[in-house]
Order: C-alpha cells, then sequence, then structure tokens
C-alpha cells in the first residue's frame, strides 16, 4: 500500500505493514520531502507508531541538517502515544500478545526506554534557544500531552511572549494543564483566528462556564469559519451538557452535514454524560496538533 492510500484509508484498516511502510521514507532522506513529512504524520497514529517508528522520527528530530518541517512534523507525532501513555500506561512486556490479533490502540507499543528518549528529546529541543522556533513550539506542543514539572512555566513564558505563534502554542498547551481559565478566557476575545480556536477548544475541555455564552454564540452564527464552529459545537457540550440539546436543536437539521454530525455528535456525548457514560474520546472532533 501507498502512502497516499494510507492516508485515504482509516487507520484501523491499515495493513500490518503499515510501519514498514512509514520507516521507508522516514529512513531514506532522498525521498521527497512531501513523502517524508507525511509519512512521519502518519506514523504518530498510535495503531501505528511502534519502537521502530519513535527511532526514526527521534533520529529526524535530532538532526539539524533536516527541514524545520519535517523536524516539528516528528515531534508533533509524538503527541498521541504521549497522552495516551499519560491516560492508559505503558504496555507490560510480560503481557501475552496474539500477533493475529488487532493492535489495541489503548496500549501504545512502545517501551519504557522509548518513552524516556521521547521525553528527554523533547525537553531539550525547548529548552536549547538555538534550536529554530517552529521545532521548539513543536516539541512543546507534542511533550505538553504527557505531563512535566517543567510544562508550567514554559506555557506561562510562551503566553506571555511577544510572538503570536508562541501564544498559539500556549493556549493549544492549555487544554492539557488545569488552572490556566482566565488566560482561556482571554484568549476567546483574541483577534487572530488560531488562538481563538485554540482558546474555544481548551474552554470545552475544562468546561468554563464563564465561556458558554461566547462558545454559543459561535456555533449559532452562519458567518463563523467552520472549524472554529465545530469546536464551538463540541465546547457547548462540554460546558453545559444539560442544556446543550435545547441550545443546539435547531442546528440538528442544518444542511451543512458536517455541521448536523457535529451536533449528533454533541448531543449524543450530553446523553451520555447525563447518564454517567461519557467518554471524550467517543465525542472528539477536533484534530488539530497544534498551532
Amino acid at each position: 500500500m501507498s502512502l497516499d492510500r494510507l492516508q485515504n484509508t482509516p487507520p484501523w484498516d491499515w495493513p500490518r505493514d503499515a510501519d514498514t511502510i512509514l520507516l521507508k521514507p522516514l529512513r531514506d532522506p532522498k525521498a521527497t520531502a512531501a513523502d517524508r513529512e507525511l509519512a512521519a504524520e502518519l506514523a504518530g497514529d498510535v495503531t501505528v507508531i511502534n519502537d521502530d517508528l519513535a527511532a526514526a522520527l527521534l533520529a529526524i528530530l535530532r538532526n539539524n541538517r533536516e527541514s524545520d518541517e519535517l523536524r516539528g512534523r516528528s515531534a508533533v507525532a509524538f503527541g498521541p502515544v504521549l497522552e495516551s501513555v499519560d491516560v492508559d500506561g505503558l504496555v507490560d512486556p510480560d503481557d501475552p500478545v496474539d500477533p493475529d490479533g488487532p493492535a489495541d490502540p489503548a496500549s501504545p507499543p512502545i517501551s519504557d526506554d522509548t518513552l524516556h528518549n521521547i521525553q528527554e528529546t523533547l525537553t531539550t529541543l525547548y529548552q536549547d534557544t538555538g534550536i529554530p522556533k517552529h521545532v521548539r513550539r513543536r516539541a512543546l506542543e507534542a511533550s505538553v500531552r504527557a505531563e512535566q514539572d517543567w510544562h508550567v512555566d514554559a506555557i506561562r513564558a510562551a503566553y506571555t511572549s511577544s510572538e503570536l505563534d508562541w501564544r498559539v502554542t500556549a493556549v493549544f498547551a492549555m487544554r492539557y494543564w488545569s488552572g490556566f481559565d482566565d488566560q482561556i478566557l482571554e484568549s476567546l476575545a483574541s483577534d487572530n483566528a488560531d488562538i481563538h480556536y485554540q482558546a474555544v477548544c481548551a474552554a470545552g475541555v475544562w468546561e468554563i462556564d464563564a465561556a458558554w455564552r461566547h462558545v454559543l454564540d459561535l456555533a449559532m452564527a452562519e458567518e463563523t469559519e467552520k472549524r472554529l464552529r465545530l469546536a464551538a459545537i463540541e465546547a457547548v457540550t462540554a460546558i453545559r451538557p444539560d442544556e446543550a440539546g435545547d441550545a443546539l436543536d435547531e442546528l440538528s437539521m442544518s444542511d451543512d452535514e458536517d455541521i448536523a454530525f457535529a451536533v449528533e455528535e454533541a448531543l449524543a456525548a450530553a446523553e451520555a454524560y447525563a447518564n454517567g457514560f461519557y467518554d471524550e474520546d467517543d465525542f472528539d472532533t477536533d484534530t488539530a496538533n497544534g498551532g
């Protein structure tokens, strides 16, 4: 299967040699930039990442001769597995594995050594001010998905930066650390579209009630940019699940299939929440990795 076919196939339907397909361009500096960047992006899916893919991504990330874009994508690729490990823990090497069974996305197949190598590399790259800014930002965006003590100070420093792109990174990172409600609310008033979007997502994650009216207005307004509107629909459900049904009812009949589907998912999440069965992973419409 080609990289393009992998990109257009749901990860749970990828062939068992998907990791080998992805490794080839990652390890080949003569492969096209587009193929290597796509391979780095796809390699981060928790259904496929393993120690070999992680090693290839780390080699790129540590190599200052690689392009900033490829290094950035390699950093971001670690975000999902770090978050999954942070929530579910590592695979126990003593557990029996069925070689013919499906991969378990709840149990990322990386070793403890690989986990530490990833976290140490991301930390080192972020802290090295001589590293290109794009790579440092992506290193922070990936690293915050598994909490470490230095993250709070890094988020604060990024948020108070005079540079907009660092503030985008900061508000993205606030999804993964509590205690930034004031900054999230402040960012909802930002004129920068990326900061505004990340603030809406973060407000939903932390169920910030003071953001309710703002996100509801965004969800209901037809002129709201689509990505932002979808994020707002999800945030409406997260912030006030008991009121989401009435608030979003008229949107359920939208002619826009994406909007109607997002509302359907949001209302299902609200009902599940009310019944005590809510799992945010089942109703996440946001696939962004950062700013």
